[in-house]
């Protein structure tokens, strides 16, 4: 999140295409407060299948929202909405997937209290 908002005026001194900027970055960031708040209740979860199974629901359903936008933003805009719409979601994504993988193994690590 703090990777789209920070990028957002260099966006705008480049004169790239805001709309896609704008609906994709708001998408993402919607997102993922509303995946955030599905994810904390799926942990109260005792049960592990449930707990993989929602947060493998949520991951597609952001995927497939995030598709969704961007094809509406390239239908609606001009093309280079939606190459700009698809740029920030595919590099929002790997920035998440990666700090994900980086900080979700020592999260379990850490002893209960």
């Amino acid at each position: 999140m703090a990777l789209i908002v920070l990028a957002a005026p260099f966006v705008v001194l480049m004169g790239g295409p805001l709309l896609g900027y704008a609906v994709a970055g708001g998408v993402w960031i919607v997102s993922r407060f509303v995946a955030a708040a599905i994810e904390r209740s799926a942990r109260k979860s005792r049960s592990p299948k449930a707990q993989v199974g929602i947060s493998f629901g949520v991951l597609m359903g952001r995927a497939w929202v995030m598709g969704i936008a961007i094809l509406v933003v390239g239908l609606a805009g001009e093309r280079e909405d939606g190459l700009m719409a698809a740029l920030l979601a595919l590099v929002a994504f790997s920035v998440y997937l990666a700090t994900t993988l980086i900080i979700r193994p020592t999260e379990r690590n850490k002893p209960s209290s």
